[in-house]
């Protein structure tokens, strides 16, 4: 989710395309966090891990 995110962002950006660029800081955000916890040892939706 998080390389999904950079690679919206990172497109969004080059092109102009607004929508791109937010949905990519959208994804970029939710990723890092459902990592963080995930490497903190907490179960997120029923998965301990988020890869």
């Amino acid at each position: 989710m998080i390389i999904l995110g950079i690679i919206l962002l990172v497109i969004g950006l080059i092109a102009g395309i607004g929508i791109l660029t937010w949905l990519g800081i959208i994804l970029l955000v939710i990723g890092a966090i459902l990592a963080i916890m995930g490497g903190m040892g907490r179960a997120v939706g029923g998965r301990r891990w988020y890869y």
